[in-house]
């Protein structure tokens, strides 16, 4: 290898030594970098396919993968091989393919994959900010149309201060986590969870990231400065003006009285309407390109009247004005034997929240490179077509549904009761029944109410609005709750959850090249409006938590026992506990210290089991006679389990009356034999007689 070619530029940033190197590794990649951040080391590789003609969408995809191997481990899957992406990878995925994608040129449809291979992790650190600037860098490098650089930072707030790219312990004292990419003068992408901070503090941690942007982004600037990028040749179709007028001149009035039509599927089928009447003005005969063009141009023309009509300050699609939240209606304890249920409507987007509460030990398991973990709060999200009047397949969620779940999920995480006093695996499924913009608020407001009606202590409720933008040259527009064609022809999804006291979640997500601190000041006050007027409506049908769990909820009961009993409260191969459980329809939770939980849906069955445990640990009264199965012959007597549970020996001495030489002669495994207890020892340890039995028997008679 030319030793040469290796270009390789490094700086301190927050304390750790970024580094970029490129030439060395996978060189056969459009381009390749290796990006590290301390003992975090990453590789991304970009690889340019073909252009394809007539193709109206841009064919990015972004994979970050984990190697286990990067923290030193085995993967615990069956094939002991990474398999398809964890949850984590696929939200990093989103993460890196959100502030990329808007910047490249409009109308560019040559296919781009970018991959991000974790290489070695540092135990106290993430790899998605190495990974963001590792593929800007890597863009830069490639000579596509990309116009960045970009950088990213992730933001902690510790002790009233913010902190540039805290580690994994500096986060878990931190008020916020959040994630920004961008440059030092706009913002691509926000995504963050917090602990209820104002407004002012969130837009504080997006200007503070921004000011710390600086050094990556020189560090990427100085790496192609040393690198001769050949630009990769492109093109996009010239406007064909005589056809764009063709096309406005037959449908323009039909699109805009279409897109004043308030009701969805109308106004879906005005739209529908429109485009066939403009697919009636061709010829049978007709190009095939230049009809793909003129729906283009339909598509285009849409955008053009809404985006206008809303800079205007005209009426929105459905009637509202730029401010008004959609009518909401709420219901809870919809579904009967659920824990914990409520719908929400909101204007035409609808979630069916529902909560359920069981046993730590149906916590979510972890193998991350981190370690292993179990998460005890679940929160899934279900998109199906009908909700969006569609027939299509339904099978394993899509990146989309888990990226709206997990931030739904960082919305309710500061609400959460403490788990040191909630001892309880939580699961909330949203079930998206009808989506006309903002499902994933929608899905913190009814998982909100769900866990309140299930009687999950929740320490306030949460709600969530989504804002959009449509900027024009010089002016702007922020849009409050919402539709769906105002998030595909606007140039922002702004999404804001919280409480009454401050933010809980914030997603940022734009279409154009980035936009400032003022929409971002805008933005925030008005969902700020936005989520007061909807905690209001919440608050009207559930204003907290019910004070008692669901009657339906398998509740625990709490005991401990002595570590010396714990061996004989779980059995052999756990037979005894499991036999516990199987009898009274409960789960139990036992600790190295003896600490047990009890789980079962009814007080009745929840009793059987403490009594059972209970009457397992005491020593069993001297003089006890009862009947008990063998379950082990040694050469010097019979262990004998009885009463519940309890174990014994009966000594080669007390089998019978004459001299035993051997005891399978008078025993077999599983017989059931009549016993008296005629001692335990200060150990605990029980003796146990079967001819103390007999000579009782006798002296009766």
């Amino acid at each position: 290898m030319d030793s040469e070619k290796i270009i390789s530029c490094k700086k301190t940033i927050a304390g750790k030594e970024i580094s970029l190197e490129t030439g060395k590794i996978a060189r056969q990649a459009t381009a390749s970098v290796i990006a590290s951040s301390g003992d975090t080391q990453v590789l991304v590789t970009v690889v340019a396919g073909a252009q394809k003609e007539g193709q109206s969408f841009f064919p990015l995809t972004v994979n970050y993968i984990e190697k286990f191997y990067a923290a030193g481990k085995i993967p615990g899957s069956f094939f002991r091989r990474e398999g398809r992406p964890s949850e984590g990878e696929v939200l990093t995925s989103r993460l890196i393919d959100r502030p990329i994608r808007p910047l490249f040129p409009k109308g560019y449809t040559q296919e781009v994959q970018v991959v991000c291979t974790v290489l070695s992790m540092d135990k106290d650190d993430t790899a998605d900010i190495i990974s963001l600037i590792g593929v800007s860098a890597a863009l830069q490098l490639s000579g596509l149309p990309f116009q960045g650089p970009l950088s990213a930072a992730k933001v902690g707030f510790v002790e009233g201060n913010y902190v540039l790219n805290p580690s994994l312990s500096e986060l878990e004292n931190s008020k916020l986590d959040m994630v920004i990419a961008g440059s030092t003068d706009a913002v691509f992408m926000v995504e963050s969870e917090a602990k209820e901070l104002t407004e002012d503090q969130m837009l504080g941690a997006i200007l503070f990231a921004q000011q710390e942007m600086k050094p990556s982004l020189d560090l990427i600037e100085e790496l192609v400065s040393q690198v001769e990028v050949e630009p990769i040749e492109y093109s996009i179709e010239e406007e064909d003006k005589n056809l764009m007028d063709m096309v406005s001149n037959s449908v323009a009035t039909k699109i805009e009285e279409a897109y004043q039509i308030p009701e969805k599927a109308l106004r879906q089928q005005a739209v529908a309407d429109a485009r066939e009447h403009l697919s009636n003005q061709f010829d049978e005969d007709e190009d095939e390109e230049k009809i793909d063009k003129a729906k283009i141009y339909f598509k285009s023309l849409e955008s053009s009247i809404v985006r206008t009509r809303l800079l205007q300050g005209l009426p929105r699609i459905d009637g509202r004005d730029l401010d008004t939240v959609r009518p909401i209606t709420i219901e809870t304890g919809l579904l009967k034997q659920a824990h914990g249920s409520a719908l929400f409507t909101r204007g035409e987007t609808q979630s069916i929240g529902v909560a359920t509460i069981d046993s730590l030990k149906l916590s979510q398991l972890l193998d991350t490179l981190h370690g292993d973990a179990k998460d005890p709060f679940m929160l899934h999200y279900n998109f199906p077509p009908y909700s969006v009047g569609e027939a299509g397949m339904i099978g394993s969620p899509k990146r989309r549904e888990i990226g709206h779940g997990k931030l739904a999920r960082r919305a309710l995480e500061a609400v959460l009761p403490d788990p040191q006093e909630f001892e309880y695996a939580i699961r909330v499924v949203s079930e998206i029944t009808e989506s006309n913009g903002s499902s994933s608020m929608a899905t913190v407001c009814s998982s909100s109410l769900a866990m309140m009606d299930a009687g999950i202590p929740l320490k306030k409720a949460v709600a969530g609005v989504a804002m959009g933008l449509v900027k024009g040259e010089e002016d702007y527009c922020v849009i409050t709750d919402i539709l769906g064609d105002e998030d595909h022809l606007g140039d922002m999804d702004f999404k804001v959850a919280g409480t009454s006291d401050g933010v809980t979640a914030l997603q940022m997500d734009i279409k154009i090249a980035g936009i400032n601190e003022n929409i971002l000041q805008d933005a925030l006050n008005k969902a700020n409006t936005a989520r007061s007027h909807i905690l209001q409506e919440m608050s009207k049908v559930l204003s907290e938590s019910r004070p008692e769990l669901s009657d339906l909820a398998p509740q625990a009961i709490n005991t401990s026992i002595p570590k010396n009993k714990i061996g004989e409260v779980i059995g052999k191969g756990g037979s005894t506990i499991k036999g516990i459980t199987e009898k009274t329809d409960t789960n139990i939770d036992i600790n190295d210290n003896g600490d047990i939980k009890i789980y079962g849906r009814s007080k009745e069955s929840r009793q059987e089991a403490l009594d059972i445990i209970e009457s397992m640990i005491s020593d069993p009264e001297v003089g006890l006679v009862c009947v008990g199965t063998v379950v082990k012959i040694v050469d010097f007597g019979a262990f004998v389990s009885f009463d519940n549970g309890k174990e014994g020996l009966v000594h080669i001495s007390e089998i019978a009356e004459e001299r035993v030489k051997n005891v399978k002669d008078y025993l077999v495994e599983g017989e059931e034999v009549d016993i008296k207890v005629i001692g335990v020892d200060n150990r605990g340890k029980v003796k146990l007689s079967m001819k103390a039995v007999s000579n009782d028997s006798e002296s009766v008679d």
